[in-house]
């Protein structure tokens, strides 16, 4: 609810009047209305179809705002759209007023520190890092033809470096998935491309974490029911339960090529 700000006086047209102290038995208002001055009296003003408003009765209203809203009653969702909202609003107000973004990150991080991610989220970034840097090895590493060999189910990735004009492989790299570890080809070829170019590796192409939601186009090891074995499949939609027999699920390769992600 707006919450106002008033002058003790008598009203002009077309100002908004706030009711506080309503006398008149017969009148259909009562404390806490607004309304707009369509005339103005001796003895008090005229707003819509009421015959008369006390001078007495109101006071005029010179501006409002609307209280900070309890955070401890929001929803979850209602708390995130006002996050969401406030930032929106903190760098467009930055923008303006040409303060440096980078520098507005840092200080918000700094003040408040960071919104922590998912570890679906984080990995999620970090495919998307890899896909990247291997496009930005591509166009630094002229001259020279880079090829993948990708093995599933050894969980390998080489990288062959081959050169356009000798035509012979002149480096290679290897990268190799932990056995406890989720497969990603993307990661796995960043990496071997790295070290087939005698690159250092990022760390968090090594640390990567694990993924937390099944989507369509991953592969999955499940238990059967009542322990009677293991299966491994490819996920072609997601529709309530995966499997009828989805126990211990476990992501093995989210790689999802040739499936739009």
């Amino acid at each position: 609810m707006a919450k106002y700000k008033t002058e003790i006086r008598n009203a002009k047209v077309g100002e908004r009047v706030l009711i506080t102290r309503a006398e008149y038995a017969l009148a259909s208002y009562e404390n806490g209305d607004v309304f707009t001055v369509n005339s103005v009296g001796i003895n008090g003003v005229k707003v819509g179809t009421e015959p008369i408003i006390w001078h007495h009765e109101y006071e005029v209203i010179v501006g409002e705002h609307t209280p900070a809203p309890n955070l401890y009653e929001m929803s979850y969702d209602e708390l995130v759209a006002l996050v969401e909202d406030a930032m929106k609003a903190l760098r467009t107000r930055s923008y303006k007023l040409g303060y440096d973004q980078g520098r507005f990150d840092a200080e918000i991080e700094a003040a408040h520190g960071t919104y922590e991610k998912s570890d679906q989220q984080k990995r999620d970034e970090i495919v998307e890092k890899a896909k990247v840097d291997i496009e930005a090895l591509y166009a630094t590493d002229l001259g020279y033809r880079h090829d993948f060999i990708v093995n599933t189910e050894k969980r390998t990735v080489v990288a062959l470096r081959k050169s356009f004009a000798e035509g012979y492989i002149r480096d290679r790299g290897i990268a190799k998935c932990a056995p406890t570890d989720c497969f990603n080809a993307h990661i796995g070829k960043a990496i071997a491309l790295r070290r087939a170019l005698r690159l250092p590796v990022p760390v968090e192409y090594l640390n990567v974490p694990q993924p937390t939601e099944v989507r369509v186009g991953d592969v999955v090891r499940g238990t059967y029911y009542a322990g009677k074995g293991t299966y491994v499949k490819k996920i072609k939609k997601i529709e309530g339960r995966i499997y009828y027999y989805d126990v211990d699920l476990v992501i093995i390769d989210d790689s999802r090529t040739g499936v739009s992600e």
